[in-house]
């Protein structure tokens, strides 16, 4: 697998130092990437949403539900008994 960034060759280089991972295992991955140019850090990329979002707009002659009303009366009126 390459490296992504400079940061993780950097990274790399102080683990093979510190003896935390193999030669052949650090020349594995600098032989992959090659001399390909790398950013200096990878950042996440962000996900975009599943559905695009829908432009909210009054529709003209549009009635307003009477349900909403009927349960804020029914809902006063039981708690003035």
């Amino acid at each position: 697998m390459p490296f992504k960034s400079q940061a993780q060759r950097r990274k790399f280089a102080e683990l093979l130092v510190k003896g935390e991972i193999s030669p052949e295992t650090f020349e594995e991955w600098n032989r992959e990437t090659g001399s390909a140019h790398l950013p200096e850090r990878v950042r996440k990329k962000k996900r975009s949403s599943a559905r695009p979002a829908r432009k909210s707009r009054s529709r003209a002659g549009s009635k307003r539900k009477t349900t909403t009303r009927r349960k804020s009366a029914r809902k006063s009126a039981s708690k003035r008994r």
